[in-house]
């Protein structure tokens, strides 16, 4: 009856009282303070009063628990709760759901709750599969932000309550001076103190914050050992003085803002402890006279494990307990063997070796930290939605914004970082180590063709490196705390001798102490730390590479004497497009969701075979993903890097960029007329039309021509003689498909049937694909250049859009280009790679108002370049103020949205857009199903690419249902500032 009276009075007395936290020190009156106090003392003694001896003396042990075990392990666990009243329980390996099954078992037989602690030093995947995992601790240290350590410190807390945890036995405090350290390593901040000291209060507070228990470890200081604790008893040969100013200087400072709870670890440290071999865990002057009365700690006292070798080679189980207890420990974790530990503590006890109040102090204080996480009102952890809860999209967010805060720039002769001018670069990717490269290598070719040599051989391989005017090298190593990421002979030799060939960006994914086997850097032109390997790490680091982000961390350890603790260059964001988390920059990952709904719908619905869609915020994309097949057979997976053809925006994408520069150079005005631009039209009734009524569309231009019509032969429909061979000769030399070709004159009648077109009665607006064609042969004529050609010299070569190009069957295999139509009235065969437009293949594939084909990520980087006003990755393309010429809806008044050249959003209820965007931006659609559109005032840019003219052309379901529209809308519902 005692237990469930107990558990009675515990559930009443915590509906009147509802404790506030006093982990850290937080700022209530001293009347809130007092009475919070009073509540938790009256709790503490009510529950001490009614326990017995051993009841007590249980309280004192936290056992190990594993959710990866037999039912025999889960029963001991039962047993130990029921029969020895444990105080808590720390889990070691095993998975969330079965962890929180378990906790809610052995705290449903617990009289008192039990404390439930973990080793989570980054995060609760140290020990629990399908949990997040955060940097270590050795990356936070390059982390100049505090802030975003205490921040991430909250996360960790929010997952540890979620999960029913009490205690992150973390952070680690150690200075780690040693490289050769077998067991810190990267588990520390770094070898600064006052580095270590500050990472380590904003992770405390982060979590104690939270209402979770934080723990400095492991006292005195285990950063300077070469022996692992887990197998032995490690030596620190320093002196009392030295470990007050170094190894203790993070208690100090720790203990002063509130911290909860410190455990002290098994090491010889004969300057404090003058038995030999007599380890730190077990000794008075260690743990009560400096840790409590030197630093004037107040908290809990637990030792590390007492089953490490470290301690359990020097007394057996229950004695080794006991002398923890009496050495001044308040917890005893992961005892060996609990019956015979509470028997040599009863006996010790009974000889006035513990008195009543030495047991008290620890047993109360243990019970107030367990009123203070708010085990007087315990409640079951729900297990609904569990791994849901644990891996939230913020927590991707909070690991990009530390992985950006922490990557190291340790060389940039010649600010080789950022990568500029890549018209210029031809450059190679060479992987070392032996863990996975293949993020890194993806986001690379992101920015620019990057291409991997995969030769085997040193020599073999310099010769290839030869035709690269740069090579990044990456370093890979299994992302692993205790993994060995030395280099060996091989490795450095490799770096050498290509460092001293080739200019060089080496990037590591390793451990800082990978670099200590390098005897010289002078080769090396630059020079990256990114700590870790993995997806984080390595998108980050190719950012960094081109420029999407700039560099700030600081190396928390010292590499011989080539670079010292907080060693690191800052570098630059150019202004390309990075890869980011969406709730980084304001946007709900669970809303943008909803459009892989609206996508499948579509494509279940036969509105188009596929689709790429891209969503970027403040110059980083947060949604790229590919949906559907090439074609309905289901084949061939759409890819993120697959081309489709953009048909109309190729306006905006190619003609009009190019006519920008024009306009930048006053080589044309908005009043200069067509006569002037193209002199054949000179006498015609176009003549007059100016440069401001041709891209607003109001220049009383037909719509279209079918130009394709008048060269079918009358009687059978199909291509004449007289104009198309089925082969390439000089005077048939213009591709039209797979199998036609047009005669050489053929554009020239294009022309004059446009200056031969009739105008419309009156001026309105009326979409035109006239101005465009007009454009390019203007462009083509003042410059000398191909437009293909011009685009790509003064865009796409500079923008690193390597797949945007007219013709792309010259560069990409069939089978990378999404096909438009199956045609039965023009070309009589399946089009793919050439472009669908008739018009434009009748140009040789190269028009004003199509033949482009693009991926939704190069198109993103056009559009976010009109965003930046004319800049991207260094360059100015054009002027801001010629942007805001060509963003401007002139006629407005008249009822046309059209900006010159820029579709602009809808006057009324119809038209281009969700209706929801700013009048400031701009973009435009595309005949086979496509979409580009820019947000300024939201910095949005929306990018949809599909096919829906495949198999054919005719309906236009995805327009009539919105498809285009309604995923813009859901964009537009995702925001969150």
């Amino acid at each position: 009856m005692l237990k469930y009276s107990t558990f009675i009075f515990l559930s009443i007395f915590s509906l009147i009282i509802k404790p506030k936290r006093l982990i850290t020190n937080l700022h209530h009156s001293n009347a809130k303070v007092d009475s919070t106090l009073y509540f938790q003392q009256k709790w503490v003694d009510s529950v001490y009063n009614k326990l017995d001896f051993e009841e007590k003396v249980g309280q004192l042990f936290m056992v190990a628990a594993y959710s990866n075990k037999n039912e025999e392990h889960y029963k001991d666990i039962d047993d130990l709760v029921t029969q020895h009243k444990i105080g808590g329980v720390i889990f070691f390996q095993g998975g969330p759901i079965r962890q929180a099954q378990l906790t809610n078992r052995y705290q449903s037989k617990s009289k008192i709750p039990l404390f439930v602690g973990i080793d989570a030093e980054w995060g609760l995947s140290m020990r629990l599969d399908s949990t997040y995992r955060y940097p270590w601790n050795m990356t936070l240290g390059a982390i100049q932000d505090h802030n975003l350590i205490r921040k991430m410190g909250k996360q960790m807390a929010e997952q540890s309550k979620r999960m029913g945890i009490h205690f992150n036995f973390a952070p680690v405090v150690d200075i780690n001076t040693n490289p050769k350290n077998p067991i810190i390593g990267n588990r520390s901040f770094g070898e600064d103190k006052i580095n270590v000291t500050n990472a380590a209060i904003a992770l405390m507070d982060g979590l104690q914050s939270e209402g979770v228990l934080a723990t400095a470890k492991h006292f005195p200081g285990h950063g300077d050992t070469e022996a692992d604790s887990h197998h032995t008893l490690p030596l620190v040969k320093h002196s009392k003085q030295r470990l007050d100013s170094i190894e203790l200087y993070p208690y100090r400072e720790m203990i002063r803002k509130g911290l909860a709870s410190v455990m002290v670890a098994h090491l010889d440290v004969p300057s404090i402890e003058s038995r030999k071999g007599y380890p730190t865990s077990i000794s008075y002057n260690v743990i009560t006279n400096i840790l409590k009365n030197e630093l004037k700690f107040n908290g809990l006292v637990i030792t590390d494990a007492l089953n490490m070798k470290g301690a359990s080679n020097f007394k057996q189980p229950g004695d080794i307990d006991l002398e923890a207890f009496l050495a001044g420990n308040d917890i005893l974790l992961f005892p060996e063997n609990v019956p015979v530990a509470i028997q040599k503590i009863k006996e010790a006890f009974d000889d006035k070796k513990i008195t009543e109040e030495r047991l008290a102090a620890s047993v109360k204080k243990i019970l107030k930290y367990k009123y203070q996480v708010g085990l007087n009102n315990y409640k079951p952890i729900k297990i609904e939605n569990l791994y849901e809860d644990l891996n939230k999209s913020e927590y991707d967010a909070m690991n990009y914004t530390l992985y950006e805060n922490a990557i190291t720039t340790l060389k940039n002769k010649d600010k080789i970082i950022p990568i500029k001018n890549l018209e210029e670069e031809k450059i190679a990717y060479l992987k070392l180590g032996d863990d996975t490269s293949e993020t890194f290598l993806n986001v690379l070719n992101k920015y620019a063709r990057v291409d991997e040599i995969t030769t085997k051989g040193l020599n073999e391989t310099l010769l290839e490196l030869k035709k690269y005017s740069k090579v990044i090298i990456g370093y890979h190593r299994a992302d692993g705390a205790w993994k060995n990421h030395n280099l060996n002979q091989e490795d450095v030799n490799w770096l050498n001798k290509i460092a001293k060939q080739n200019k060089v960006i080496v990037t590591f994914f390793t451990k800082p102490y990978s670099l200590l086997r390098i005897a010289n850097f002078d080769s090396f032109e630059g020079l990256i730390l990114a700590y870790q390997n993995n997806d984080f790490s390595q998108t980050v680091a190719a950012e960094a590479i081109f420029g999407a982000i700039g560099t700030k961390g600081k190396i928390p350890v010292s590499i011989n004497n080539d670079f010292y603790t907080n060693d690191g260059i800052n570098t630059n964001n150019i202004g390309r497009l990075g890869f980011e988390s969406p709730e980084n920059v304001g946007l709900n990952s669970n809303v943008l969701s909803k459009i892989d709904s609206i996508a499948n719908y579509a494509i279940n619905e036969k509105m188009t075979p596929g689709a790429q869609i891209i969503v970027a915020r403040r110059g980083k994309v947060v949604y790229q993903k590919s949906f559907g097949y090439h074609t309905y057979d289901k084949n061939i997976n759409v890819k993120n890097t697959d081309l489709y053809d953009v048909a109309s925006l190729t306006k905006i994408l190619s003609t009009l960029p190019n006519l920008m520069i024009q306009f930048d150079k006053e080589k044309v005005k908005l009043d200069t007329k067509l006569s002037t631009m193209l002199p054949v039209f000179k006498g015609t009734n176009k003549a007059n039309a100016t440069l401001l009524d041709m891209l607003t569309h109001q220049a009383r231009f037909k719509a279209w021509l079918p130009f394709y019509k008048e060269t079918l032969d009358k009687t059978t429909g199909k291509p004449s003689e007289k104009y198309y061979r089925k082969a390439y000769s000089k005077e048939f030399p213009i591709q039209v498909s797979e199998n036609l070709y047009l005669r050489k004159d053929y554009n020239d009648s294009i022309i004059k049937a446009i200056a031969d077109s009739d105008l419309l009665p009156k001026v309105k607006y009326k979409y035109s694909d006239f101005s465009f064609i007009l454009m390019k042969e203007y462009l083509e004529r003042s410059t000398g250049k191909k437009l293909d050609v011009l685009a790509n010299e003064n865009y796409y070569s500079k923008l690193g859009a390597t797949s945007t190009m007219y013709n792309p069957l010259q560069k990409f295999d069939m089978n990378d280009i999404i096909p438009t139509e199956i045609d039965n009235y023009y070309r009589y065969e399946a089009i793919q790679g050439y472009v669908h437009d008739m018009g434009a293949a009748m140009q040789g594939g190269v028009s004003g108002h199509a033949g482009l084909f693009s991926n939704a990520l190069d198109v993103a980087k056009i559009m976010q370049m009109f965003m930046q006003k004319g800049n991207y990755g260094g360059d100015q393309f054009f002027s801001e103020k010629t942007f805001n010429a060509f963003n401007t809806c002139y006629y407005c008044k008249d009822k046309n949205r059209r900006g010159l050249g820029f579709d602009k959003p809808q006057l009324g209820e119809s038209g281009p857009t969700c209706g929801c965007v700013s009048m400031t931006s701009f973009g435009h659609t595309g005949f086979t199903g496509t979409m580009a559109w820019a947000d300024p005032e939201k910095e949005i840019v929306y990018v949809f690419l599909s096919n829906r003219t495949y198999p054919e052309a005719t309906t236009n379901v995805l327009s009539r249902e919105n498809i285009r529209e309604n995923i813009q809308k859901v964009i537009y519902e995702a925001i969150m500032d």
